[in-house]
C-alpha cells in the first residue's frame, strides 16, 4: 500500500503573510437533517456538537463546520478520519444521511500573520472586517470554490479541492507578495 501524501507536501511561502499547505488533514463530509437527534448523539460521541449556521466549532483537535442547511464538515486527524466516518455512519444508520471521508479529495491552507486578511481580500468576495472567530464562509478564491475561517489569532484557514491545490497555492503566494496582483 502506498503512503498518503498531501497535495503539496507542506509547501509554504512567506511574503507579507505566510501561506502554508497544511499537510494531511482528516475531513469527513456529512449530509443529513442537522436537527436529527441521532446526528447530535453521533457528534457528541466525538466530542463535538452541531454548529450554528455559518459556524465552525472546535473541541481539542477536532472541528465541525456548518457548510449548508444539510451539510457539515468534520475536521480531524488524517489517521482517524476512517474511524470518524465509521462512527458517524453507525450513529446515522437509521437516518437518511450520507457520510463520506473526503480527506484525499481536499487540500487545506493556512494564511498567517498580521496582514493575512489582505491576502484573501484580494481573492475572495468576503468582508473580512466582519468575519468573526468561529465563523465559516463558503465562497470563491479567484475561480476556486473555497471555505474560509479564522482558525487562530492572526490565522485564516482555507479548504479547496485537492485537484486545484497547486493553483490555489499560486494564488495565495502571489497575493501575499508586496504589491502582488492577481490577473
Amino acid at each position: 500500500m502506498s503512503k498518503a501524501v498531501s497535495a503539496l507536501n507542506g509547501q509554504s511561502h512567506t511574503g507579507f503573510a505566510t501561506v502554508t499547505e497544511a499537510g494531511l488533514k482528516g475531513m469527513v463530509t456529512l449530509r443529513a437533517d442537522l436537527d436529527s437527534k441521532a446526528l447530535a448523539k453521533g457528534l457528541k460521541a466525538l466530542g463535538l456538537k452541531v454548529p450554528a449556521q455559518r459556524a465552525i466549532v472546535t473541541e481539542g483537535a477536532r472541528s465541525v463546520a456548518w457548510m449548508s442547511p444539510d451539510e457539515l464538515l468534520v475536521l480531524c486527524g488524517y489517521e482517524e478520519a476512517a474511524q470518524v466516518t465509521a462512527d458517524l455512519e453507525q450513529a446515522l444508520a437509521k437516518e437518511h444521511a450520507l457520510v463520506t471521508n473526503v480527506s484525499d479529495a481536499r487540500a487545506m491552507f493556512t494564511v498567517s500573520g498580521a496582514k493575512g486578511d489582505e491576502v484573501l481580500m484580494k481573492l475572495c468576495p468576503i468582508d473580512f472586517e466582519t468575519l468573526e472567530a468561529g465563523e465559516m464562509r463558503r465562497s470563491r478564491a479567484a475561480q476556486v470554490a473555497a471555505a474560509v475561517w479564522r482558525s487562530g489569532p492572526e490565522e485564516l484557514s482555507v479548504i479547496c479541492f485537492r485537484s486545484v491545490a497547486g493553483y490555489m497555492m499560486g494564488l495565495l503566494e502571489v497575493s501575499s507578495r508586496k504589491g502582488g496582483e492577481i490577473y
